[in-house]
């Protein structure tokens, strides 16, 4: 007969192993449901009395960065077991920047972030797990578990899929940025069919995430710095004993964080998060860097801003001679020590939080007082005295284009400032077919339009137009200036993230073509040269055109979405009062 007596904790070595949120599910005669349902997906009488730990998995065969991660999360749950847990495996979606890009489709990218996070808070909070472990690849995972994880506020770790090995032509490493500017290359005249095949063809060697300091490895980064991945994350190949070894430790984590009572409200603090923009100037990260640590810290309720990044900027150098810029790819970081040596001398230069919490229990500090420096001799990231810029890559600008900010990624390589005559183009397929039959040329800025988060909607990435503009030897000749955003493999003189966008009546939608653009990164200003009054008059005489969704996610997407320089979230202007 079911009792109805109160079941005592359970522990493990004489230590509380509470279940905060289990209990409901599986505790009393009442649960005898629950428990049923339980026994049929493999639970035993004795997994009962053990803390549940969701271990949310992002894999999906739609492309190489999560087509190993099912196997990820086995060896996730095996340490979660091990250590006293019932671990719990589910799936989450992914879907694929890389493929997507430049199509229709890449307007669903944003968009799968707030699925992601949506989803994984679903079945968490519906199921009762008392902790998680998140392992995302491609690059909207990363933000769309840690969104997921603050709004919990359950004990969790993160763990990174781990980045790709690059391929080889031509005794060159490349990867699939290397893909996207031999498009530019071909177009060019500068390669044949057989070389553009080639490229394609071994730049992708297998699983992992883009193999530069693009978005997936900036954000892996830049959560390792943030507190919520164990030390060396970010960096571990997508296929090595490392990673498995990486999950299982974060599976025995998680019980020891809520053996401990440490939450994510506790690791992710202002002081987290300033460690975490830190870590992405120092390596030269992505410009969506910015985009979803505000969203992270919005869903965490900690007051992060554009403001805040343009302080760090000015004192934060970058260190990491890295792709898309520089010279190296992520694989080579691996196997040098990762970001954990970089941390250490960023710590020691008073750059960093040291008194900051982490998922391992300990501080900042603690984890990086005994990890050894760089080997001798390596020049993949420079010494803080010598860097390869004396102030972060990531400028916000603000101007007449951009009065409420924009983003522009400088990595010195480009200059300044630019002042060109405007092209403009109401979406990036427009854009990218002028790049390509040679309409753009030397002294122009194009201007991509209407692809904001609600123009687009879902602020497209414009990987293609920049790759086929460096593809074109145009890198240093011109400028493109959007309301979109660009992948983590884009380089050249680009302004992203400008707002307000052209869809809610920002500046950047009066915009002519011939007008003059100038851009100055010294000043911080991007500037339409016409009078204020012409300026007014533009703006007075502009209308919204209508949206280009009226139904599904795309639609609903545009209808809750916030503006880029608020994290682009989708419940900032939710009227819950």
């Amino acid at each position: 007969m079911p009792t109805t007596k109160k079941k005592k904790t359970p522990s493990r070595n004489g230590k509380a192993l509470p279940r905060p949120h289990s209990y409901e599910v599986t505790d009393k005669y009442e649960r005898a449901p629950s428990r049923a349902m339980l026994h049929a997906v493999g639970f035993s009488r004795a997994d009962f009395k053990k803390p549940q730990i969701g271990i949310a998995s992002t894999w999906g065969m739609v492309t190489p960065c999560n087509m190993h991660i099912n196997g990820l999360a086995e060896h996730a749950a095996k340490g979660a077991n091990e250590a006293g847990g019932k671990a719990v495996e589910f799936n989450t979606i992914t879907i694929s920047d890389g493929i997507s890009m430049g199509t229709e489709g890449m307007k669903y990218s944003l968009v799968s972030r707030e699925v992601i996070a949506d989803s994984i808070e679903t079945v968490v909070g519906c199921q009762g797990f008392d902790g998680l472990v998140a392992i995302g690849g491609c690059d909207k995972n990363m933000p769309g578990c840690l969104i997921a994880m603050a709004r919990l506020n359950r004990p969790a770790v993160f763990v990174y899929g781990g980045t790709i090995l690059p391929g080889k032509y031509q005794k060159k490493d490349v990867d699939i940025v290397s893909v996207f500017e031999a498009v530019g290359q071909y177009a060019g005249g500068k390669i044949n069919d057989k070389e553009l095949a080639d490229i394609e063809a071994c730049a992708i060697p297998g699983p992992g995430s883009c193999g530069g300091m693009y978005t997936a490895n900036t954000m892996a980064s830049a959560i390792e710095a943030l507190g919520m991945s164990l030390p060396n994350s970010s960096a571990q190949v997508a296929i090595s004993k490392e990673k498995q070894q990486d999950c299982e430790r974060a599976g025995a984590a998680v019980i020891e964080l809520i053996k401990k009572g440490i939450t994510p409200k506790d690791i992710m603090t202002k002081k987290a998060f300033e460690n975490a923009i830190t870590v992405t100037m120092a390596l030269g990260g992505s410009t969506n860097a910015v985009l979803h640590l505000l969203a992270m810290a919005h869903a965490m309720g900690v007051k992060v801003s554009l403001k805040d990044f343009e302080r760090i900027q000015k004192k934060v150098p970058v260190l990491a001679d890295l792709k898309p810029s520089g010279k190296y790819v992520m694989a080579d970081l691996v196997a040098i020590g990762g970001i954990q040596p970089m941390m250490k001398e960023l710590l020691k230069a008073g750059l960093l939080h040291g008194d900051c919490i982490t998922v391992t229990g300990k501080t900042l500090k603690e984890n990086l007082a005994k990890v050894k420096p760089y080997p001798k001799g390596q020049d993949i990231i420079a010494p803080i005295k010598k860097p390869l810029k004396k102030d972060g890559h990531l400028v916000i600008l603000y101007g007449n284009l951009a009065p409420k900010g924009s983003v522009a990624k400088i990595s010195g390589k480009e200059g300044t400032s630019f002042t060109g005559t405007a092209k403009v183009y109401p979406s990036e397929e427009q854009a990218l077919n002028k790049i390509l039959d040679g309409t753009i040329k030397a002294g122009d800025v194009i201007v991509i339009r209407y692809e904001g988060p609600r123009g687009g909607p879902g602020m497209r990435e414009m990987l293609a137009p920049t790759s086929a503009v460096m593809g074109k030897g145009l890198g240093d000749k011109v400028a493109l200036i959007t309301d979109g955003r660009f992948s983590g493999g884009t380089h050249g003189f680009v302004v992203g993230h400008i707002t307000p966008e052209a869809q809610v009546g920002g500046p950047i939608a009066v915009i002519k073509n011939g007008d003059s653009i100038t851009i100055d990164t010294e000043k911080r200003k991007l500037n339409l040269n016409i009078s204020q009054k012409e300026m007014k008059e533009r703006l007075a005489s502009w209308k919204a055109p209508k949206p280009r969704y009226t139904k599904g996610v795309l639609a609903k997407y545009a209808n809750t979405v916030s503006s880029a320089s608020e994290g682009a979230v989708t419940d900032k202007y939710l009227d819950l009062k």
